[in-house]
């Protein structure tokens, strides 16, 4: 394959390995200039295919105890292994975002929830994902351990483990929450929390 570059257009280094061919008729896929596109592309010499990389969708809840405590889990798998995030995943091609949201929230933490509104949308682009975050009620069911998660566990607003949480993406979403609940607290320096992994 001819050098893919990570930027417009380009391919991020990670995914490079698994787009090599053209899904369409097996040629080698080429990065270059392709009529019709403003910018440069990944395509199929042979057929013509443009194969566009575009970001997977991350659906995410900020479950929230009566007390007014989000629910955090610490992260079972990489990236981020045991550091803290809210309990979320890729969107399946069969579901909604909102169902999407419970679901991953219940595999990962063992709670029911109703998500009430969207706190917000969050991109990291090296990654290649845009993460949708929904303050959601908890309806129902437990925390427990599960293959993602060691733990899950409440924080009031002001007890957030800063150093500790794995994402970017978390790092803005339980900030915008804290900002939205206890706007009075002080939130750390964002360019001391900056993280070279993941979401």
């Amino acid at each position: 394959m001819s050098e893919v570059r990570f930027g417009p257009g380009g391919v991020p280094e990670w995914l490079g390995p698994s787009v090599r061919f053209c899904s369409r008729c097996g040629a080698e896929l080429r990065f270059g200039p392709v009529e019709g596109e403003d910018r440069d592309r990944l395509a199929c010499p042979a057929c013509g295919f443009v194969f566009y990389v575009n970001p997977r969708l991350v659906v995410t809840t900020l479950p929230i105890t009566d007390r007014g405590e989000v629910m955090l889990i610490r992260r079972g798998i990489e990236p981020g292994y045991d550091m803290w995030a809210q309990p979320g995943g890729f969107l399946e091609i069969d579901e909604t975002v909102r169902d999407a949201a419970i679901r991953e929230t219940l595999e990962e933490t063992g709670l029911e929830v109703e998500p009430e509104t969207m706190l917000g949308l969050y991109s990291r682009v090296p990654a290649a994902i845009v993460v949708v975050a929904f303050v959601a009620r908890i309806t129902g069911g437990r925390p427990i351990v599960t293959r993602e998660s060691l733990e899950t566990r409440p924080f009031a607003a002001d007890q957030i483990p800063w150093d500790e949480i794995a994402f970017e993406t978390s790092l803005s979403a339980i900030g915008d929450w804290v900002r939205l609940v206890r706007p009075d607290l002080p939130l750390p320096d964002s360019a001391s929390m900056q993280r070279d992994f993941g979401g």
